[in-house]
């Protein structure tokens, strides 16, 4: 054993532990002690009882006892800023961590300091390697070849050759994992800077189309000639775009960015928190599925290529993929609203001039929460499109139409919000109109036509109403 010092832990938890007959911290708290990196959720193995010593150290800590497994005799417990797991020990701790899937993560740790490493860890993290400590550890649970390549990502890791052909040959079993826990694995993945690495160690490993065997349609699939990669490879490609327009990777010229908006507001928008996880990796997930729908509408005449209708095909398939992966009801809404107007952005503008505020109303509208995550995954797509044989000129145009119906939008939202000019009484007693849906229509007609700066007055409003029936009745 080697020791390790100085050992941290929060507030009162040392003094807590000692009071118990054997302890041993475990697992990942143990590697990122070792790799200078913080962490605020401990695993802990204790000789007896976990869940009485858990019951304990929650009263003591002023935190929630949460019995994760009764069965099993495991518990957490939950404070400010800390998360504990507490396991019980089958024996010796050496026993124990030899259960565990990775050398890196079967380490532990006493409250003296002392480093139980029975299987190289520390050798491993020195060389930078995920290395499973047998082939066996997929069988018993094959969530953690996701766990493999995750870890790899987080940490900047390579998978050891032996561990990759074990995953490789065990990547069926991943249908076995609970929807939940797949999420969860890939949205951590989609949530790193190297999320792009990450997709293609998934591809490798033979993951990649487990996961959604959807977008196995679109290998080999053409597209039109100003597409540099076929529709799967132009897929992989928009997840490394996005993280490019989030300054989070490259593959195109840093010059593209002058032109992409981006700054502390938008910065924030992608950080927020979604299902638990950054905006950005819904973004990320939007980027590699937004084109499923393409194989089974492609259709070929005169030896041009379309795929009409893939947006609206794409967002059904889509909703078989978070039904699947137990996406909440949010998360579907976004990333269908997000494929189904995908293709937007880069129509707002017609020859190369900016959207009218008109165009840029409507599709705020329409799009609702997903507005803004759109427009970056139009940008994606366009990226992704080109590839290496991007056009600047056509880019900045895309990029600057983009900037500029983001910028009128967020002016609108830091203005005064214009009055209403007329109600649906108004209409129902000037036009001597029955209620129903056509007072609906006229009044959100009003509210766009309103915002493009058309009408500004009560009476101009009712006029354009007087039209509007006049062009009904004609």
């Amino acid at each position: 054993m080697v020791k390790l010092k100085p050992l941290i832990l929060p507030g009162k938890l040392e003094a807590l532990l000692r009071s118990e007959a054997k302890v041993y911290l475990v697992g990942g708290y143990v590697r990122d002690l070792m790799l200078g990196r913080g962490t605020r959720d401990i695993d802990i193995a204790v000789e007896g009882s976990a869940l009485e010593v858990a019951r304990r150290v929650a009263v003591g800590l002023g935190g929630a006892f949460v019995p994760l497994d009764r069965e099993r005799g495991i518990a957490r417990v939950v404070g400010e800023g800390f998360s504990l797991d507490f396991v019980p020990l089958k024996g010796e701790i050496s026993v124990d961590l030899a259960g565990r899937d990775f050398t890196i993560d079967a380490m532990a740790l006493t409250l003296d300091g002392q480093v139980v490493d029975p299987f190289g860890g520390r050798k491993d993290l020195e060389a930078r390697l995920i290395r499973a400590l047998r082939e066996e550890a997929f069988e018993e649970d094959p969530a953690r070849l996701l766990r493999a390549v995750r870890l790899a990502g987080e940490l900047g890791f390579d998978i050891d050759g032996g561990t990759r052909a074990w995953i490789s040959s065990h990547a069926g079993e991943l249908r076995r994992v609970a929807g939940e826990r797949s999420r969860e694995e890939l949205m951590r993945l989609f949530s790193l800077p190297r999320a792009r690495e990450g997709v293609g160690l998934l591809e490798s490993l033979g993951l990649l189309l487990v996961l959604f065997p959807e977008l196995g349609e679109a290998k080999g699939v053409g597209q039109a000639p100003e597409h540099y990669w076929d529709v799967y490879q132009h897929s992989l490609a928009a997840v490394g775009a996005v993280g490019f327009l989030l300054r989070q990777g490259n593959g195109w010229p840093e010059e593209a960015l002058a032109e992409s908006p981006w700054g502390p507001l938008l910065e924030g928008h992608f950080s927020g928190l979604l299902g638990g996880f950054p905006r950005w990796s819904h973004l990320r997930l939007a980027a590699l599925l937004h084109d499923i729908g393409k194989p089974r509408k492609k259709t070929e005449e005169g030896g041009r290529i379309r795929f009409i209708g893939h947006s609206q095909e794409g967002a059904e398939m889509v909703r078989g993929v978070t039904e699947r992966l137990r996406f909440s009801r949010r998360e579907t809404d976004l990333l269908q609203t997000m494929l189904i107007h995908h293709l937007r952005p880069a129509q707002m503008g017609r020859d190369g001039e900016p959207p009218t505020r008109r165009a840029i109303y409507r599709y705020f509208r329409d799009t609702g929460e997903a507005a803004i995550d759109t427009l970056f995954l139009s940008l994606a797509d366009h990226l992704a499109t080109r590839g290496p044989l991007l056009d600047m000129a056509e880019w900045r145009r895309h990029a600057r139409a983009t900037a500029f119906a983001l910028d009128e939008h967020l002016r609108s939202l830091r203005e005064v919000p214009p009055p209403k000019l007329v109600d649906g009484h108004d209409i129902i007693g000037v036009f001597h109109l029955p209620p129903g849906p056509l007072i609906g229509e006229l009044l959100e007609g009003l509210r766009e036509t309103q915002a493009a700066g058309e009408v500004s007055t009560r009476e101009e409003a009712l006029a354009w109403v007087e039209k509007q029936l006049k062009k009904e009745g004609s």
